[in-house]
């Protein structure tokens, strides 16, 4: 051994002889390793509700807490194998959306059972690193269904959804019902466009219902803001705001924010003590994980009656004193 390394190992030894004796943790020798984080997409990124798990771990990743890796537009074919590559691969938590793969990320998720995965799921967890969570966001969904039934001039509101799956009907029903509390006579025009992301088909079935005499629409797929902008019609944003982009034409929008869900299973996994559960609570407001979003360029356009109800409401569901139902059946069209 060489007289510098020699010294350089006394150094060492004696760092941690002093570290020990003050009672402190040597934690320039032994700094944390960042956490490594894998996502699997099934969409764009841009897509809404995978946005939002994307920009959640992006943040975390600036933190500086993560080291993370994804892919978008992966197959369900594929995902099984994209998902064996991210956990052999040595990341410690893994993230994604498994409505069409259950069976074989759960199969995956039994043979690493040292790696934690978070999943979009309509399952239940499955002990002991498979937890699954839901975009819970009826709450903020319903309150923007307020704001439409206190908009509409026609008393028809058309809707455009992806596919008729819990995740997307329990916000379709949501909203309904928060349109009819502000106006009764308030009728629905519901289509489903089959596709999680088809931008034209869903402006082809907001073109149609506009036809109708819709004059506001429920955006839960991109492409109906656009037909709406087109029109001269009003629409209500879903999971993310586009009102920067639609000034004139977004009125309001159900957000989703899934740092509280992402953070969490960060901080278990570093901790030690992941293990299984439902993350779907983790989208509610009171946790804000979700949330109305703000007027803005509709704040004095939305009328004075209307924002106060909501208000109220608002108020009502952070306190516990108003519940809105989960309701996970295929909403039904209306309109006569």
């Amino acid at each position: 051994m060489t007289s510098r390394r020699l010294f350089t190992g006394r150094l060492f030894c004696t760092s941690l002889a002093i570290s020990a004796t003050l009672g402190l943790a040597p934690t320039l020798a032994f700094a944390q390793a960042k956490l490594k984080v894998a996502a699997i997409y099934t969409v764009p990124y841009e897509q809404q509700w995978v946005s939002r798990i994307h920009k959640a771990l992006k943040a975390a990743e600036t933190r500086g807490e993560i080291e993370y890796k994804s892919s978008e537009n992966v197959a369900n074919a594929d995902y099984e194998r994209v998902m064996r590559e991210y956990a052999t691969g040595g990341n410690q938590l893994i993230f994604g959306e498994v409505f069409g793969v259950e069976a074989a990320a759960r199969k995956v998720a039994k043979d690493f059972p040292k790696t934690a995965f978070v999943m979009g799921s309509s399952g239940k967890p499955q002990a002991p690193n498979f937890s699954v969570f839901d975009n819970y966001i009826q709450e903020p969904a319903y309150l923007s269904g307020m704001v439409a039934g206190g908009m509409t001039r026609t008393n028809k509101i058309g809707m455009v959804g992806g596919f008729p799956i819990p995740e997307v009907n329990r916000l379709m029903q949501a909203f309904m019902a928060g349109a009819k509390e502000v106006n009764p006579k308030a009728e629905f025009t519901i289509t489903f466009i089959n596709s999680w992301f088809d931008p034209p088909k869903a402006k082809e079935a907001t073109f149609a219902m506009i036809d109708k005499g819709a004059d506001v629409l429920y955006a839960e797929r991109f492409g109906v803001s656009d037909a709406a902008k087109e029109k001269g019609k009003l629409a209500i944003g879903n999971v993310i705001n586009t009102q920067a982009q639609y000034p004139d034409t977004v009125v309001a929008s159900a957000l989703w924010h899934m740092e509280p869900s992402v953070d969490r299973a960060i901080a278990l996994v570093k901790e030690g003590k992941f293990a299984a559960e439902d993350y779907g609570p983790y989208s509610m407001m009171k946790h804000k994980g979700s949330e109305l979003a703000p007027l803005g360029t509709f704040e004095k356009k939305v009328p004075a009656e209307v924002v106060a109800k909501v208000k109220a409401r608002e108020a009502d569901i952070l306190a516990g004193k108003f519940t809105v139902k989960v309701d996970d059946s295929q909403p039904k069209s209306t309109a006569k």
